[in-house]
């Protein structure tokens, strides 16, 4: 989650001027908003969410506390395969996310049967990614999922219809799924290039070689 801060400075003589900031990450918004506190220069510093909820410092602290040891400032990559021989479906995930003052990186694989095509491929693996953000806890986050599945994330953003049934089904799981998380979600289409991790992942599951490892990034 990003925070913009907005602040009254005060100069002798003057009503004040409004100042904002950029959108900063939670930590630094608050070390800002304290040292803007504690110049005597600034009053009414207030921290606006993407979602368009404000804080003032003291609820904004408290709110960083509670958040420190869940899952958060969460960017989700997926990808998924498909074997026409076999009807069967690669799905690769791969988390990047904060936990306390740590970054961590989760990556997982699943091999699914029954699929019917390469575009069904692609639901099912964003709903796999959705699903795994159940299992770690994650609830009331922004959470930014990026892929090479340009019609999956545009129909999920509501800018492109979906006239298949069977894929229309699967963006009612994930959109239920999301909303259950209460999950501020962003969807953002990137080139393959830069999808590398999850596409081989969703490969090595076709291949049965399956992958479940969560490390910490130095």
């Amino acid at each position: 989650m990003k925070y913009k801060l907005e602040w009254k400075y005060k100069l002798k003589g003057t009503e004040g001027t409004i100042f904002t900031s950029d959108w900063l990450d939670g930590e630094l918004a608050l070390q800002i908003g304290e040292d803007l506190e504690r110049s005597g220069k600034t009053s009414e510093v207030i921290y606006h969410d993407e979602r368009g909820t404000t804080w003032i410092t003291k609820e904004m602290k408290k709110l960083l506390e509670e958040i420190e040891e869940d899952p958060h400032d969460l960017t989700i990559y997926f990808d998924g395969g498909f074997n026409k021989k076999t009807f069967q479906a690669g799905l690769g995930a791969v988390i990047y996310f904060k936990q306390g003052k740590k970054k961590y990186r989760i990556r997982s694989n699943e091999l699914f049967d029954e699929i019917e095509n390469n575009s069904e491929a692609e639901y099912a693996a964003m709903y796999y990614t959705v699903n795994m953000l159940e299992e770690m806890g994650v609830h009331h986050m922004t959470c930014e999922f990026k892929g090479d599945a340009q019609g999956v994330l545009m129909q999920l953003k509501g800018e492109w219809p979906c006239y298949e049934e069977n894929l229309n089904r699967w963006l009612d799981r994930i959109e239920e799924k999301l909303k259950s998380l209460k999950v501020d979600a962003k969807f953002t289409p990137i080139p393959r290039t830069e999808n590398k991790e999850a596409d081989k992942l969703a490969t090595q599951a076709l291949e049965g070689k399956v992958i479940n490892s969560k490390m910490q990034i130095i």
